[in-house]
């Protein structure tokens, strides 16, 4: 038997005034994705925005469905369509917000394991890795430099 460590690194940021001014925009972006959100059973809103190699935002947030758990995060909605509307672009950046109309949301959201699955899926088939940033509706933001600082066991094409 061997025992392994596996570490990961973040930078924490007080707020979105200490993001330099890309990533504040591509915040301000999935805040805006967030506030169109449609959450009428969890009352949580989550919104991501995708910068790409071309420049272009391309924007997603969870929709939920009566027929529980049928809905899709946010995170997903936007990573499918960039590979729908933009296939072979690159994805350079993701940004991710949270925020509850039953409570305020002030500490970083991550992405879910469904996520972080399908965002490690563009990072391998695009062959380089995009930093993301999360947080909640307000407060402290996450920024890691990679997918796998999130899931650093991932399962791939490979296994197949």
């Amino acid at each position: 038997m061997k025992k392994i460590e596996i570490a990961t690194t973040a930078t924490l940021y007080n707020d979105v005034s200490e993001l330099t001014s890309e990533d504040k925009m591509l915040m301000d972006k999935a805040i805006e994705a967030r506030h169109k959100a449609y959450a009428p059973y969890s009352k949580f809103n989550v919104g991501a925005a995708l910068l790409l190699e071309n420049n272009k935002i391309v924007l997603g947030n969870n929709q939920e469905n009566a027929a529980y758990p049928s809905g899709m995060c946010a995170e997903r909605v936007a990573i499918w369509k960039a590979g729908s509307e933009f296939p072979g672009v690159k994805i350079l950046k993701l940004a991710i917000t949270a925020s509850s109309s039953i409570t305020k949301v002030d500490k970083p959201v991550g992405p879910c394991g469904a996520c972080r699955q399908s965002l490690s899926e563009y990072e391998i088939k695009q062959k380089q890795s995009f930093p993301i940033l999360f947080m909640g509706e307000v407060g402290e933001i996450v920024k890691t430099e990679s997918l796998r600082s999130l899931l650093p066991f991932s399962f791939d094409s490979s296994y197949l």
